[in-house]
């Protein structure tokens, strides 16, 4: 059998107590076990691995506005074509296309990126 040889003391304000309090209940185990699970299961996020979600986040807004662009675009496309009936030439479509896919692939790339570094596959670059 395990043996514990160390105590340690924290201090709660009353929220904070009620709310250890009913997560013990509502988990059906000890305090002890809860607090050890808890910190087992606990990740702790490096400053760095911050600043990259920011940095992350900053990519994904810039794709998003460029997205609205292209989207713009393709609305004003529309419109002309039902105002008009002038149908958009096939050099424009293509360069929408392109574009579209592009943004569509980085931001994917990026996806994958925050989701490997949420699970803990990759460490943040030096």
């Amino acid at each position: 059998m395990r043996k514990r040889n160390y105590t340690v003391t924290i201090r709660m304000n009353k929220e904070e107590y009620d709310l250890f309090q009913s997560k013990v209940k509502e988990s059906g185990r000890t305090q002890q076990e809860v607090v050890i699970k808890a910190i087992a299961d606990l990740k702790i996020v490096s400053t760095e691995e911050v600043e990259e979600l920011k940095r992350l986040n900053q990519m994904f807004a810039d794709i998003l506005s460029q997205l609205r662009g292209a989207t713009t675009n393709i609305n004003q496309i529309a419109r002309k074509l039902h105002t008009d009936g002038e149908v958009p030439n096939d050099s424009m479509l293509y360069f929408l296309n392109k574009n579209i896919l592009k943004y569509r692939k980085e931001s994917e790339r990026i996806w994958q990126l925050i989701r490997r570094l949420i699970s803990g596959q990759i460490h943040m670059e030096q």
